[in-house]
């Protein structure tokens, strides 16, 4: 199972980035064995809740790990199966631990309005 974790660098040592939509980075992870890509988010303009979201469904993740999702992308990531978890924050492979250790719940709902992230920095 692949992970997609929003994140402000290319690393695991990277912090979550609290936006999902306009996230600087998705960092896709198989957390057993902790492999890694870093995927650019290109996604900034209108939609990009829903580009962000087809971007992490492209890649086959079947978890997001994020602070916040907007309603636009929740509806993407939920109708292709992925489970979304907000409320993350610190390190990416703190953020993947913390999953593993079954201590992040899905949502079931977006966690904020749409353009949310237009105003988080």
């Amino acid at each position: 199972m692949k992970l997609a974790v929003t994140a402000t660098g290319q690393g695991l040592d990277a912090d979550v980035d609290p936006r999902f939509g306009r996230c600087d980075y998705f960092i896709f992870v198989d957390p057993d064995t902790m492999d890694f890509v870093a995927v650019a988010n290109n996604a900034s303009a209108g939609g990009a809740g829903i580009a962000a979201g087809q971007t992490v469904v492209t890649y086959g993740a079947k978890v997001v790990l994020t602070g916040d999702c907007g309603p636009n992308a929740y509806q993407v990531l939920s109708a292709a199966g992925v489970e979304v978890c907000t409320g993350v924050s610190g390190k990416v492979k703190d953020a993947i631990n913390d999953y593993k250790a079954g201590k992040l719940n899905a949502i079931g709902q977006a966690t904020v309005q749409p353009h949310h992230g237009l105003s988080a920095g």
